[in-house]
C-alpha cells in the first residue's frame, strides 16, 4: 500500500501496517518518535543474561557490564530505511575502555558485505567526559572507516537524551535530541559503499579496553561494576521488511535535505564539538575518500584527523588537573 502525498510531509514508508510515517518536514525539527515499544513487542536479547533488566513494564531496559560479560538486544526484524532512536543514559564515574553501542547491522545475514550505521559511547577516567563516535559502513567496506568522534555540550550521564538515525536510500542524518550533527549524503563515488540493505536496530554495552579510551591506555577497571546503560522509548519508525511497502520499487522514498536552520546548527555544532573527521586524516587517507569535500575548515584539524581546538582544550585540562585528564 502506497503512502499517500502529504504538502509539508516528506514521507517514509512505514512498519508493518504500511502507514504514512513522517520525516522531519523542510525546516522542522527531528521528527517525533511516535509510540515506542516495549521490550517485547519489538526486541529480543542476544546476550548478557541477568545484565539487561526490564523496567517499567518492558518500556525501559537496562544493559550492564561487569566482569561476567556484557548484555545486548536486537530489534526482531530487519527495516529498509527510516528513523530508529533511543533516549539513552550513560554510565557514571570511571567508565574508560566501555563502550556503549547504538545502531543499525546486517552483519548476522551478510557477513562479508555487511552494512552498519553506528553511535558509539566511548567512555572515559572520572572527571572526563564520555565521546561519541560515529560511523558508516556499506557492502562489507570495513576496510575504509568513516569515523568522527565529538563531544557533548552536556554530560550525558546526568539525564536521558535521545539519539536518532534517520537513514534514506539518498541520505543519513546523525541526530542528538534536535540537533543534527553529521549528513551522509549518497554519491555515485560512493556505490555500494552507502548502505543499502535491510538492518536490524541493535544496543550492546561491552569492554572495549584494547581501543576505546587514549587507544587502549586505559582499561576498563572493573571496581567500578557494574556500569549500566538505561535506554528508554525506542523507537522503530522505518520499513519493516516483509511488509508491502518494501515490495514497492526502492524500498521508500528520499529524505528532503535540511532547512538552513537545521544545517546552520549542525555547522554550529561541528565547529564546537568535532574532535575528529576522518576526511581530514591525512595520515590514514593521503587522498581523502571520494564523498569528502575538504575546504578551508581543513586548517582546523591536524594530518591526523584531530581537531586542533580539541587537543588545545585537553592540554589546558591536563596543565590544570594533571594526570588521569590526558586521557582523551
Amino acid at each position: 500500500m502506497a503512502c499517500s502525498t502529504m504538502a509539508f510531509l516528506a514521507v517514509f514508508v512505514a512498519a508493518a501496517a504500511g502507514s504514512c510515517l513522517p520525516a522531519a518536514a523542510a525546516g522542522g525539527p527531528l521528527p517525533p518518535a511516535g509510540t515506542p515499544l516495549s521490550f517485547r513487542e519489538g526486541y529480543t536479547q542476544l546476550f548478557g543474561d541477568s545484565n539487561l533488566a526490564l523496567h517499567g513494564d518492558g518500556r525501559r531496559v537496562h544493559i550492564s557490564l561487569d566482569e561476567r560479560t556484557g548484555a545486548g538486544f536486537a530489534s526482531q526484524g530487519a527495516y529498509l530505511h527510516g528513523l530508529f532512536s533511543a533516549r539513552i543514559k550513560l554510565p557514571a564515574d570511571h567508565t574508560a575502555g566501555v563502550v556503549v553501542a547504538f545502531y543499525m547491522s546486517n552483519g548476522d545475514v551478510y557477513e562479508r558485505t555487511h552494512d552498519e550505521l553506528d553511535f558509539e559511547f566511548l567512555g572515559n577516567v572520572r572527571g572526563r567526559e564520555w565521546r561519541v563516535q560515529t560511523n558508516v559502513y556499506g557492502n562489507g567496506s570495513t576496510a575504509a572507516g568513516r569515523e568522527e568522534r565529538y563531544g557533548l555540550w552536556f554530560d550525558p550521564t546526568e539525564d536521558f537524551h535521545r539519539y536518532a538515525i534517520l537513514w534514506s536510500r539518498d541520505r543519513i542524518i546523525f541526530y542528538v535530541d534536535e540537533t543534527p550533527i553529521r549528513e551522509v549524503v549518497r554519491t555515485e563515488s560512493m556505490g555500494a559503499q552507502f548502505p543499502s540493505k535491510p538492518m536490524s536496530l541493535y544496543a550492546t554495552i561491552w569492554d572495549g579496553s584494547s581501543w576505546a579510551t587514549s587507544g587502549g591506555r586505559y582499561k576498563v577497571d572493573y571496581k567500578y561494576a557494574p556500569y549500566v546503560a538505561e535506554f528508554a522509548d525506542l523507537a522503530l519508525r522505518g520499513c519493516a521488511v516483509g511488509g508491502r511497502a518494501c515490495e514497492e520499487p526502492g524500498g521508500g522514498t528520499a529524505a528532503p535535505a535540511m532547512s538552513p536552520a537545521q544545517r546552520s546548527a549542525m555547522e554550529a555544532f561541528r565547529a564546537q564539538h568535532m574532535t575528529y573527521g576522518y576526511c581530514y586524516d591525512r595520515l590514514r587517507y593521503p587522498a581523502p575518500l571520494p564523498e569528502c569535500s575538504v575546504g578551508p575548515e581543513a586548517a582546523a584539524f591536524l594530518p591526523s584527523g584531530d581537531a586542533r581546538a580539541a587537543l588545545r582544550r585537553r592540554g589546558r585540562r591536563h596543565q590544570t588537573r594533571g594526570g588521569a585528564d590526558s586521557a582523551v
